[in-house]
């Protein structure tokens, strides 16, 4: 089951209806007339009003038939569904895609790691580390940055992937404390990616994949969030360290677009620092060090 592949203006229609239907009436300042509304959210002649459109263009932007809003439509929209900031710059930048008539999906970015970069993964532990593309395949790690996320290694190198792991492996809910909130934001992750690049080959299969296997997926995907609260700590529930709570940074790799490298740290002298010198240890191949091989 792949997602459905969308133009421009369908995927920004797509995104208002998601976010009108989410906005109740009170919270615009709108007082709900009497009876039962049939529409969940704000109607769309309430949304047009709001934003100081006709409900004509409006319905057209909905539905695709409309695809060069100016603007300053734009952002009177946004205002009228008050978007967060990051939500405010997904639908700008469906606007202004819509606007271009973009072409197909571009091929898949590289899943080719640098030497540097792996070098450099190494050079951190024990803290741990990994690199993860655009649509979060693990494409290379050091030992305390797979070990982390207990159970995935399990899988062959290809099927690696941390929104994989979140929805389908059998641990994932037992050593995430916070589940609810990890898939919220790996969801939403996702949901901006595709909104921008919706045919992404790299991104279609894997979507595809968890709007079959997962129901929670498929309901979150449905909601058509494109922001997540990030946090800047995350805890696991390890079974072979316990429970460790590390600080988080995520950083964007030179040279290699779409590639993230996430590491993860814990103050010296802390419980969680000496559960994070376990995991590496535990998690470090048998064996001589690269270096002891090379003399």
């Amino acid at each position: 089951m792949a997602p459905e592949q969308h133009s421009s203006g369908d995927e920004l229609g797509r995104f208002l209806r998601a976010r009108r239907t989410r906005t109740s009436p009170g919270s615009v300042g709108l007082t709900p007339g009497p009876g039962v509304r049939r529409t969940p959210g704000l109607r769309r002649e309430e949304l047009a009003t709001l934003a100081g459109v006709s409900i004509d263009y409006y319905t057209r932007l909905e539905r695709a038939k409309e695809t060069r809003p100016s603007p300053a439509v734009v952002d009177a929209i946004a205002r009228a569904l008050q978007l967060d900031d990051a939500e405010h710059q997904h639908l700008r930048s469906l606007a202004v895609r819509a606007a271009r008539y973009a072409p197909g999906p571009a091929p898949a970015p590289t899943r080719t790691v640098r030497p540097q970069v792996k070098l450099l993964l190494e050079s951190v532990r024990p803290n741990p580390a990994y690199v993860l593309s655009r649509s979060m395949d693990v494409l290379a790690h050091n030992p305390g940055g797979l070990a982390l996320y207990a159970g995935i290694a399990d899988w062959p190198v290809r099927q690696q992937n941390l929104a994989r792991y979140l929805f389908l492996h059998p641990s994932a809910r037992d050593v995430f404390p916070d589940w609810e909130n990890q898939i919220r934001g790996c969801v939403a992750r996702l949901r901006a990616l595709a909104g921008t690049d919706p045919d992404a080959p790299d991104l279609t299969g894997l979507v595809g994949e968890l709007l079959l296997k997962s129901p929670a997926f498929a309901g979150l995907w449905e909601r058509y969030e494109v922001t997540g609260r990030k946090n800047a700590t995350k805890t696991f529930q390890h079974p072979q360290v316990g429970k460790i709570t590390l600080a988080f940074q995520g950083m964007a790799l030179e040279g290699t677009p779409g590639h993230r490298m996430g590491v993860y740290t814990a103050e010296p002298g802390t419980p969680d620092h000496d559960a994070m010198l376990l995991l590496d240890m535990t998690a470090a191949p048998v064996g001589p060090s690269p270096s002891t091989r090379r003399r």
